[in-house]
């Protein structure tokens, strides 16, 4: 019989969320459909889900890893708290199914981006969160990431970009990493610019999210401090 589900009533049961739950629709709506239909993107659910998703593998790392001390626990949270981690997550649970996205985003196999998966993840936890609470929305984000937390508690040091580089800067007495991003393009199809300023030099980076470009950028300053 779930052969015969809409592709939306299947993710609903995935996650725990009706297929008709209008919280639902939403965390699946990109902005480049938003803009085409005149209707609300996922992105405010986004920016609460960020905060959740964050909360929840906090939890799960100070709960399942007691020996973790907090920079530590605090590298295994980057690890798995990121774009590329939550898009992965994102596919596992098959979320491009039943994701409206506008019709430059479909022909040009925006489904498949990274950040796009990552911040439709992030929406969905936030739907959990405003429909059955804390608890529930917690429960699904342990279920979903577990493994990744388990395999980056094995190898914390082994951190994503942004992670490193500023764990480098304050170690060495440089203070936090200054970011600052730019964009060109509309909303739903923009390219991202970041400047990373470090121990007195700037370096560069791009990308198609605000997350992924200052990864770059991060990557490049390391490389030239390594």
């Amino acid at each position: 019989m779930s052969s015969l589900l809409s592709p939306l009533d299947a993710l609903g049961q995935r996650v725990g969320l009706a297929g008709t739950s209008p919280l639902l629709a939403l965390a699946l709506t990109h902005s480049s459909y938003a803009a085409e239909h005149g209707v609300e993107s996922n992105e405010r659910l986004e920016f609460l889900g960020d905060a959740v998703v964050d909360l929840a593998v906090a939890d799960l790392i100070v709960t399942s890893y007691p020996t973790l001390n907090e920079g530590t626990g605090s590298l295994v949270r980057s690890r798995v708290v990121n774009e590329s981690s939550l898009a992965n997550a994102a596919q596992r649970l098959e979320l491009a199914s039943a994701m409206r996205v506008g019709r430059g985003v479909a022909k040009e196999n925006g489904l498949e981006r990274p950040s796009l998966l990552a911040d439709a993840f992030e929406a969905v936890v936030a739907a959990l969160y405003l429909e059955r609470g804390y608890d529930v929305a917690k429960a699904f984000v342990h279920d979903a990431l577990a493994q990744d937390v388990a395999a980056a508690a094995l190898q914390p040091g082994d951190v994503d970009p942004k992670a490193r580089l500023r764990q480098w800067s304050e170690a060495n007495g440089h203070g936090t990493p200054v970011y600052k991003v730019t964009s060109t393009g509309p909303s739903h199809d923009a390219m991202y610019y970041a400047n990373v300023k470090v121990d007195g030099l700037v370096a560069r980076g791009e990308g198609r999210s605000k997350k992924s470009a200052e990864a770059s950028a991060a990557e490049h300053a390391w490389e030239q401090h390594a």
